[in-house]
């Protein structure tokens, strides 16, 4: 009797795993031809030399080597870290005042929160039209408040080699600040109400309890949007190709441009894959510090 119910239900099994491998399967197709496959051809390709059309030439660890030389690559490395080092801090910062002060039901909380979100969900393109036009040397409305002020000579902002990673730091704050103010107020909004009321009882202010009740209770938030700033930070490029084409001079050369010039203007498919696994390495040993200090903040 045991073996005959056993059979009608090894049917059902069978048939459900097969229906949820056939959803499954668009996904599974998709991520092997589009990510898994690539991934793996780039790895490959970044121990040969190939122009996309000659013969693919093995060279072993040459294309790696060649980056501890390369004069491009080393500004924009340094300058990558810059972008990170500026826009990544800030934007979390001022995420997380805004997530506090939408948090304390002020009026037309809704309005304001559309309004911080909008620029996410902004196409890039027009993002960088509207900031060229506002950064503009001449006829610019900052340079026009500055010289208001008696600023004689302002910054040049997108043409100034001093300026240029300042400024585009400056857009891509502006544009990112909305998608993780949405993640902070998620997160203060999972807090519970009593651990304030316990803050209240024993006299503390609003500083104390931001850094004794706040900061605590979203420290998995603040942990992801670390590691997704700083991930997004470094594969920025549709803003610096827009507002500065790298420029002026290299002064936003970032890995990522580099990487693009590499392969698509100078034909150097090996040495940009090159590139881009140490692009991959500098973020996986990040991931891995972050994940060591989560784990021991978590641990204490």
């Amino acid at each position: 009797m045991m073996k005959q119910i056993s059979k009608p239900k090894s049917k059902v099994v069978r048939r459900n795993r097969l229906i949820a491998y056939t959803f499954l399967l668009p996904n599974i197709l998709g991520f092997l031809i589009f990510i898994l496959i690539p991934v793996i051809a780039s790895f490959v390709m970044s121990f040969t030399t190939w122009n996309g059309f000659g013969k693919i030439e093995f060279i072993g660890l040459e294309n790696y080597k060649n980056l501890f030389f390369d004069e491009n690559f080393r500004i924009s490395f340094i300058n990558s870290i810059l972008f990170t080092v500026i826009s990544v801090p800030i934007t979390l910062f001022l995420s997380v005042l805004i997530a506090i002060a939408l948090n304390k039901g002020i009026r037309f909380v809704k309005v304001f929160r559309t309004a911080v979100f909008l620029p996410y969900v902004t196409a890039t393109i027009a993002v960088a039209a509207v900031w060229q036009l506002i950064f503009n040397p001449s006829m610019g409305p900052i340079n026009g408040f500055l010289m208001t002020l008696g600023i004689d000579n302002p910054p040049g902002w997108l043409s100034s080699p001093s300026w240029a990673l300042v400024s585009v730091s400056i857009v891509y704050i502006w544009h990112s600040i909305g998608y993780y103010m949405i993640l902070f107020l998620a997160g203060l909004q999972g807090i519970p109400n009593y651990l304030y009321e316990a803050a209240d009882l024993d006299g503390a202010g609003a500083v104390s309890k931001f850094f004794n009740v706040t900061l605590p209770m979203l420290s998995p938030i603040v942990f992801f949007t670390t590691i997704i700033g700083v991930i997004n930070s470094f594969k920025v490029f549709d803003l610096i190709y827009i507002l500065t084409n790298g420029g002026p001079g290299r002064s936003t050369h970032v890995l990522v441009y580099d990487i693009y010039n590499t392969a698509f203007k100078q034909f150097e498919y090996g040495y940009a894959s090159s590139m881009a696994y140490v692009l991959f390495m500098l973020i996986l040993l990040f991931a891995f510090f972050q994940f060591k200090g989560q784990k021991k903040w978590g641990n204490e």
